[in-house]
């Protein structure tokens, strides 16, 4: 009975600040609201700043544009037949036209600009929206920097050429910084949702970091990634990736190696003593989030962490403060890597940064600063030169190698939070980890 009663003293204190997520058809509502949004108020102003005055984005079912995916109504959960999109903006009289050359509307916002009775030839059609517009920028969705600005396939980009009246053949052009934009660019609507987005996910680490899930001896690294996978199933939510969830220990322990990112062990049982990570993201509403935490398994004589993990936690917020410190608008991912990165190694750190765009893709188009195996700086087929924008979310991830001489080895601080960088300059979104989460919990102390 006692049991029972603790067990359910626990669940409350888990779910009493719980976000409530929303059903099927409130997500909807939601869904194209933000488009509508999106579509009146912001993509306005992303063509009027790439010189794009009409914007043309084709997909085949299946084999979806990822831009036109981002695109598509609540109810749409695919391109129908081949879909075509055309967005025509007209600066001087402050107008956006948004049609479609489908058989059907697209949604409330994008209406159908094509009668098969009247034009049978798809293509024909489209070609005779764009003459009656005369635009003098054609942008289509081709890219080498960048992947989800390069959706469109060779035979819609052939048939489209092999279509278009000459006239307008030197018109067209990549699309690639207007596609960026429109994927990276978040709205204050979105930005309000983000912070539920991010308060959910920190929400299932700590349930999933804590005694209600782990039994020290018993529950192994395993267990707690697929209890992670099932609690997101359970909620009606989804995952962009499968999470991790790994150990490190003292030397004097088993299995202490200094593993790579490449070849950490899928399994080990968690005991005593152990500071625990993972690495977790869920999918709701269109936006992702991608996290990264840490948690230190008590020994029964414990009341909290060891200082030098304590510590360790620290360094690493350190240097986050380096990178999130030198996010300035205009500067280029690589810029922002090397001077964050000096700055972190003067200060006698020994950091790694792979921080990515994060928001309607995981890995997302934008500002790219470091890869884990690129601390030089990305290459400019990664987007070198693109630079940092503001209303733009990232994934602040990184590591800084500690050395704990009571465990005789280095060990990595891996962290990762999601960063919003605005008009005001940069903050995190749902805040950050400053605290190791503790398993038990001690009465009174969400953390170290």
């Amino acid at each position: 009975m006692r049991r029972t009663l603790f067990f359910l003293i626990l669940c409350f204190a888990f779910n009493l600040n719980a976000q409530r997520i929303l059903n099927e058809q409130e997500r909807a509502k939601v869904v194209d609201e933000i488009l509508d949004d999106r579509f009146n108020n912001l993509l306005p102003k992303l063509m009027d700043a790439a010189n794009i005055d009409m914007w043309v984005v084709i997909s085949r079912e299946y084999n979806e544009d990822p831009v036109l995916r981002t695109m598509l109504p609540a109810t749409w959960l695919n391109a129908r037949r081949r879909t075509i999109l055309l967005f025509y903006r007209d600066k001087s009289k402050n107008t956006i036209e948004k049609l479609a050359v489908a058989r059907y509307n697209v949604g409330k916002n994008i209406e159908s600009a094509w009668e098969k009775e009247k034009q049978p030839d798809q293509w024909k059609r489209l070609m005779e929206l764009i003459s009656e517009r005369n635009p003098k920028r054609i942008g289509l969705n081709y890219s080498k920097d960048h992947n989800i600005a390069d959706g469109l396939d060779k035979t819609d980009y052939d048939a489209f050429m092999a279509n278009l009246p000459k006239k307008f053949t030197s018109k067209v052009v990549s699309a690639e910084q207007l596609a960026v934009r429109w994927i990276e660019t978040r709205t204050e609507r979105e930005m309000v949702i983000y912070n539920q987005l991010v308060d959910i996910t920190h929400d299932i680490i700590a349930e999933a970091f804590s005694e209600k899930v782990i039994t020290p001896g018993i529950t192994t690294t395993s267990d707690v990634v697929w209890w992670m996978r099932q609690k997101v199933t359970d909620l009606g939510l989804e995952t962009w990736f499968h999470p991790t969830v790994d150990v490190q220990r003292s030397s004097a322990d088993q299995n202490s190696e200094f593993y790579s990112f490449s070849d950490k062990p899928d399994e080990m049982v968690i005991l005593p003593g152990d500071l625990l990570h993972c690495d977790f993201g869920i999918t709701y509403l269109r936006l992702n989030t991608d996290c990264q935490e840490l948690a230190y398994v008590l020994k029964p004589e414990e009341k909290k962490a060891p200082d030098f993990l304590v510590n360790g936690l620290k360094d690493g917020n350190k240097v986050q403060d380096f990178l999130t410190s030198n996010m300035i608008v205009g500067r280029t991912g690589n810029e922002i890597l090397a001077k964050s990165l000096a700055e972190a190694k003067a200060a006698g750190l020994r950091p790694s940064i792979y921080t990515h765009p994060l928001g309607m893709y995981g890995h997302s188009a934008g500002t790219t600063i470091g890869m884990w195996d690129s601390q030089g700086g990305v290459m400019k087929d990664d987007g070198e030169n693109y630079p940092l924008n503001p209303n733009t979310v990232y994934a602040i991830e990184l590591n800084t190698t500690v050395t704990i001489p009571q465990w005789e080895r280095d060990i990595r601080i891996m962290l990762e939070e999601a960063g919003f960088y605005g008009q005001d300059g940069f903050r995190y979104v749902n805040g950050r980890q400053t605290e190791l989460l503790l398993i038990p919990r001690v009465k009174g102390h969400q953390g170290n």
